[in-house]
């Protein structure tokens, strides 16, 4: 970096340069993968529609 303005900050206790050096690789690894994204559920089959494999009374109608 050419500039002197401070990219990361230390909120408390005091940091190394080695301790910065390795978040700073850690947070490019990060940014440098994009984020995967989730696969989309399994559509559901017809198969819960079809009431045939359920109880039905004598009585009911179909």
């Amino acid at each position: 970096m050419e500039s002197s303005e401070a990219v990361l900050r230390v909120e408390r206790g005091v940091a190394s340069e080695e301790e910065l050096a390795a978040l700073a690789v850690v947070l490019l690894a990060l940014w440098s993968h994009p984020p995967v994204e989730p696969e989309p559920p399994p559509a559901l089959g017809w198969s819960w529609w079809d009431g045939s494999a359920g109880y039905a009374p004598p009585e009911s109608w179909r």
